[in-house]
């Protein structure tokens, strides 16, 4: 499994690339112009299979359509944010001057999901408090999940290399603003003490800035559950 992440739109949200050796691949959260991102599955020839969204904001969504347009590429979002495709009040992208309009997601997510495409196993996790139907995701390879396993923690920690992709939900240091529609304070450290119960070693790809481990996050980040 290997990944690649581009820093995408106006506000520089890191969309991530992840492969595997069969050059089958997702990308989680394209946000803004894609054409790097065509550039590198063309040079690399690799096929995309899926587009993941953390969430519905615009900073998230913006290279969704550029990205699948032709192609048959099936978008997944959590079942909450879904709405927020079709409507620019609802992703924010009205009040930042250039509304965008999504077409419909093929996979309405919900927690505790499974989803096994290209190559990888992909648990989804609900972590509401920035919006409604915040999401975060946990890729491995999917000859790495045990069949039938349905705990996170013991997800995370068998042979292989696993990866959180966390969205706005965790930063390094930080988490998700909860002042803007549908988010919440008290939803949000219920969805870090989710996070809580993932191994210390485990990488987290957050939706903006660098990356980090929920280790270092449990150890310094002033907002950590304690």
């Amino acid at each position: 499994m290997e990944m690649r992440r581009f820093a995408l739109g106006a506000l520089w949200t890191n969309g991530y690339l992840v492969w595997t050796e069969e050059r089958r691949g997702i990308f989680v959260d394209p946000g803004g112009d894609v054409s790097e991102v065509e550039a590198w599955l063309r040079e690399k020839e690799i096929v995309l299979e899926a587009i993941l969204l953390t969430h519905g904001h615009a900073d998230h969504i913006a290279g969704v359509e550029g990205l699948r347009r032709g192609k048959g590429i099936p978008v997944a979002i959590h079942v909450l944010d879904a709405p927020k495709l079709s409507a620019a009040t609802g992703n924010l992208s009205a009040f930042m001057g250039n509304p965008l309009v999504c077409d419909a997601a093929e996979l309405l997510l919900e927690d505790g999901m499974v989803l096994e495409i290209a190559g990888l196993a992909i648990r989804v996790l609900h972590t509401p408090g920035h919006t409604e139907g915040c999401c975060c995701f946990l890729v491995e390879h999917r000859a790495a999940l045990s069949k039938g396993a349905t705990d996170v923690s013991a997800s995370a920690t068998r042979g292989g290399e696993t990866l959180l992709f966390s969205g706005d939900t965790l930063f390094a240091q930080s988490v998700g603003r909860t002042d803007l529609p549908g988010g919440d304070e008290a939803t949000l450290l219920r969805s870090l003490k989710k996070l809580a119960e993932l191994p210390d070693e485990l990488r987290v790809l957050p939706g903006h800035g660098p990356e980090t481990t929920i280790g270092r996050e449990r150890e310094s980040n002033p907002f950590w559950p304690r």
